[in-house]
């Protein structure tokens, strides 16, 4: 683990560290596509969790702006951006170890 800025270590069944900068913004982000999806199932998670406050966050993610009602589009790219953060982070798994 020596020489690594971030990284997933993965506990057991359902335990997960975030490690790293790199790592945390991974979690962030399956956080937000989480609320993108809640959002558009016409869910309220909280006063603060708007549907404009999530397309925000996507935008801070993705680099790219969304409007009203395209959670589509905001979903699948911070979907793409989970996908490539997930294949550049290292995974160790401690469940092997007794």
């Amino acid at each position: 683990m020596q020489g690594l800025d971030s990284y997933v270590i993965q506990h057991g069944e359902g335990v997960t560290a975030f490690v790293g900068l790199d790592a945390t913004r991974l979690a962030h982000a399956r956080t937000v596509y989480i609320a993108l999806k809640a959002c558009k199932a016409g869910m309220r998670l909280t006063r603060a969790a708007t549907p404009t406050r999530a397309f925000e966050l996507a935008t801070k993610i993705t680099g790219k702006a969304y409007k009203r009602g395209q959670y589509e589009q905001a979903m699948a790219d911070v979907r793409a951006w989970i996908l490539a953060m997930e294949s550049a982070l290292p995974v160790i798994d401690k469940r092997k170890e007794g």
